[in-house]
C-alpha cells in the first residue's frame, strides 16, 4: 500500500530513505560535473584517436553497465556497434563474476569497463586480457581500487568514478541515480573522442544544467499536485506499470525506468517502444489486468483484501522524427481497453538533454514509489 501522506512530507522521506536515493537523484546534476572534471583530468578532452574502433565492448557488474551500454549503444547507433559483456558465476558478487572477450575482440576494438566497485577480480583479468590482445583498455571506477592498479599496469586509461562520501553508508543500488550519471559521464566523453557522438565538454553541462533543472521540479519539498515524479508515483501505486517509449532516446530510458522499479520499490513492469508495442501488448491490455476486465467488488473486505492489480499505461516520448507519431493510436488503445495512461514529454533540447530529464523524472518516480510503499 502506498502512504501518499509521506509524499508530501520532505522530514518523513528523508528518515525512509535509508539509502541516500533521494540524495543521488537531487545531486545528479552535480555528479555529472564533478564526473566532467575527473574526464579533463585524466587527459580524455586531449585524447586523438586514430580513427573509429571497429567495436566497442561494455563489462561491469549489474544494471549501470548493461544501462549504459543500453544508452551508448542506441547514441552511437551504426557506427561501431556497442556490445555488453555479459558475466557468467554462481553468484551476484564481486569474485564470483567472471567476463571473457569474443574470439574475434582484437587491436582495432575498444573495451570500456564501468563498475561502482572496482574490487571484481573479474574485471582485473579482462583488463590483463584485453593487453595480450592489443584491445584498448579505458576504465571508469571508484579510485584506489584494484581494478585501478590492474587497468594501470595493462597501460590502460583509468578515470576515478565521481562518487560521494555518502555512497559508503550502504550497499549501492545498481539503479541508484548517482551511480548512472557517475559512470555514463567519461564513456559519453571519451566516445566523443572517438567520434561515434557528440557530448563534448559544453553538452556534458547542458545535461548537468537539466538535471538540477528537474531536481528542483521533483524535489520532495515540491507538492504532488505539482511534481510530476510524485504524480507519476501515485498513480502507479497498485498498479502494473506499461512503460511504452517513443522515440529514439525514449527507448533506454524506458528500460531504465523498468528496471529501476524492479529494483528500488519491487514492482514489476513491462516496456516496449512504439508502435510495435501495440500488437505486443493488446493481448495484455484486453487480459484480466485491464481496468475494466474486474471491477471493484462491493463485498471486497477492503482492509483485509488487497485491490485487484490493473495496468497502467506509462508513455514516454522524445521529439518525433519527421512529425510521424503513434502517440494518438497508443491514447486509443488503452481508452478502448479502459486503461489508464501517464505522460511524459521533455522539454525542447539536444538529444542527450531531453534523454536525461526522462531518466531523471522517471528516477525520481521510482524512488518516491519505493519510500511511500515501504520498500526500503
Amino acid at each position: 500500500m502506498l502512504d501518499e501522506s509521506l509524499l508530501d512530507s520532505p522530514e518523513g522521506l528523508a528518515e525512509a530513505d535509508r539509502r541516500a536515493l533521494l540524495r543521488g537523484a537531487a545531486e545528479a546534476g552535480a555528479r555529472v560535473r564533478t564526473a566532467a572534471r575527473h574526464v579533463a583530468e585524466a587527459g580524455v578532452n586531449d585524447l586523438k584517436p586514430d580513427g573509429r574502433p571497429r567495436a566497442v565492448l561494455i563489462a561491469g557488474p549489474g544494471a549501470a553497465a548493461t544501462q549504459a551500454a543500453d544508452l551508448l549503444g542506441t547514441l552511437a547507433g551504426a557506427g561501431s556497434p556497442v556490445t555488453r559483456l555479459a558475466p557468467t558465476g554462481v553468484a551476484p558478487v564481486a569474485g564470483a563474476l567472471r567476463w571473457e572477450l569474443p574470439g574475434w575482440a582484437g587491436s582495432v576494438d575498444l573495451l570500456l569497463i564501468a563498475t561502482p566497485d572496482g574490487t571484481e577480480p573479474g574485471l582485473s583479468l579482462l583488463s590483463e586480457q584485453a593487453y595480450r590482445r592489443g584491445c584498448t583498455v579505458v576504465a571508469v571506477a571508484p579510485a584506489r581500487t584494484p581494478l585501478a592498479d590492474a587497468v594501470g599496469g595493462s597501460h590502460g586509461l583509468f578515470v576515478p568514478m565521481a562518487t560521494a562520501p555518502y555512497d559508503q553508508d550502504e550497499p549501492l543500488a545498481a539503479s541508484a541515480p548517482g551511480v548512472l550519471w557517475a559512470l555514463l559521464t567519461p564513456l559519453l566523453a571519451l566516445l566523443d573522442r572517438t567520434g561515434l557522438l557528440t557530448a563534448p565538454p559544453d553538452t556534458l553541462e547542458k545535461i548537468a544544467a537539466r538535471l538540477d533543472l528537474i531536481a528542483e521540479r521533483c524535489g520532495p519539498a515540491v507538492a504532488t499536485y505539482s511534481n510530476p515524479a510524485k504524480t507519476l508515483a501515485a498513480e502507479l501505486a497498485e498498479a502494473l506499470p506499461v512503460v511504452w517509449t517513443e522515440g529514439v532516446s525514449a527507448g533506454p530510458a524506458g528500460r531504465r525506468f523498468a528496471a529501476a522499479l524492479a529494483e528500488l520499490s519491487g514492482t514489476p513492469a513491462v516496456v516496449a517502444e512504439l508502435p510495435e508495442a501495440l500488437a505486443a501488448h493488446s493481448a495484455l491490455l484486453a487480459s484480466r489486468l485491464a481496468a475494466g476486465a474486474d471491477p471493484d467488488d462491493f463485498f471486497r473486505d477492503r482492509v483485509e483484501e488487497a485491490p485487484a492489480l490493473h495496468a497502467r499505461v506509462v508513455l514516454l516520448r522524445d521529439r518525433p522524427i519527421g512529425g510521424l507519431t503513434a502517440a494518438p493510436a497508443a491514447r486509443e488503445m488503452a481508452l478502448t481497453h479502459d486503461t489508464p495512461i501517464s505522460e511524459l514529454e521533455p522539454e525542447a533540447g539536444g538529444e542527450l538533454e531531453t534523454l536525461a530529464e526522462l531518466i531523471a523524472v522517471t528516477d525520481f518516480a521510482a524512488v518516491y514509489l519505493a519510500l511511500a510503499s515501504g520498500a526500503r
